[in-house]
């Protein structure tokens, strides 16, 4: 399944880590609201909404709140689950947080068994050269990194087999 155009630049953020969890575990945190829930955001955020409708063409809505009460919302749609192995949608706002019809990104993450652990891998691809620096200058490193600690910290220590 070709996700962008023939002959599309990819502008592409990612971030790569090894996880000490089977990856049917970090899937399940992928993929199950109330888990997505307890890590999804940067550190001192919280997850009041998250909404999934986990097929091609469902919709994945989160609204992440910071300390101070501001809420950022997203959402998007699922173009490809491949259970347990892969997970792909869109992202959509705009400025602001604001949401949008016109997708931001595509969010690619893939989870790749190695001996028992995880290859994890989250990829953002944009359409253009403007969105991808505008992401990377939204604290996109700081931001899904820290996410990626919260994840990490969940399935190997507070998530149940």
């Amino acid at each position: 399944m070709s996700l962008h155009p023939p002959g599309t630049v990819l502008h592409e953020l990612a971030l790569t880590r090894l996880i000490d969890a089977p990856r049917s575990k970090v899937f399940r945190a992928w993929t199950e609201p109330d888990l997505l829930a307890q890590w999804w955001g940067p550190n001192g955020m919280t997850t009041p909404l998250c909404e999934m409708q986990l097929w091609v063409g469902g919709l994945f809505r989160t609204v992440m709140r910071a300390p101070d009460g501001t809420e950022y919302p997203n959402q998007g749609v699922f173009l490809e689950i491949v259970a347990p192995a892969r997970i792909v949608f869109t992202d959509a706002f705009g400025p602001g947080w604001v949401p949008s019809n016109r997708a931001f990104m595509t969010a690619v993450v893939t989870f790749e068994d190695v001996q028992g652990k995880t290859q994890y891998s989250a990829r953002a691809w944009h359409w253009n050269a403007a969105d991808c620096l505008a992401h990377e200058e939204m604290g996109f490193y700081r931001g899904w990194g820290e996410s990626l600690d919260r994840l990490v910290a969940l399935v190997t220590t507070q998530m149940p087999g």
